[in-house]
């Protein structure tokens, strides 16, 4: 893996937290900062989440699942390193802000139906918040292998 010098700090490195829910007894969603086109295309969860599979770029290792709603996926596309929206906490979190194991970005393709998202990354360090290389490792599930005839 290479490691990517680390973008110049900026006044806002934290990551904020997610934009406060609209007034009780509005409707109208906020403007998604997604082009229009991408945005319409996307099908999200209730909670207006799609699923985000983080593959490394180069092994194709599949290391971690995360949700993105479309400003954690817009600020993951423009910015080199990907954000997700915490479920649990509620807000925005930027892969490695406090691990240093840094996700940088080097594509991003949605699926057939607009519900999932490919993030192919470069990984410094672990993915996982355990300290292994992937949410994965050592994770296997008994199975009966099936075989192609």
């Amino acid at each position: 893996m290479s490691e990517q010098p680390a973008p110049a700090p900026t006044t806002d490195s934290a990551v904020p937290a997610a934009p406060p829910a609209a007034p009780a007894g509005t409707s109208s969603a906020p403007a998604s900062p997604l082009p229009a086109e991408l945005a319409a295309a996307l099908k999200r969860d209730s909670a207006g989440l799609v699923a985000a599979v983080v593959q490394q770029f180069d092994t194709n290792e599949v290391l971690m699942l995360g949700w993105m709603d479309d400003e954690a996926l817009h600020r993951t596309m423009t910015s080199g390193r990907v954000t997700f929206y915490s479920r649990s906490r509620q807000e925005y979190w930027r892969k490695g802000d406090t691990s240093g194991h840094v996700q940088w970005v080097k594509s991003v393709a949605m699926d057939c139906d607009g519900d999932a998202l490919l993030v192919r990354v470069d990984q410094v360090g672990a993915a996982c918040h355990t300290g292994t290389r992937t949410c994965f490792d050592g994770r296997d599930l008994a199975v009966t292998a099936g075989h192609a005839s």
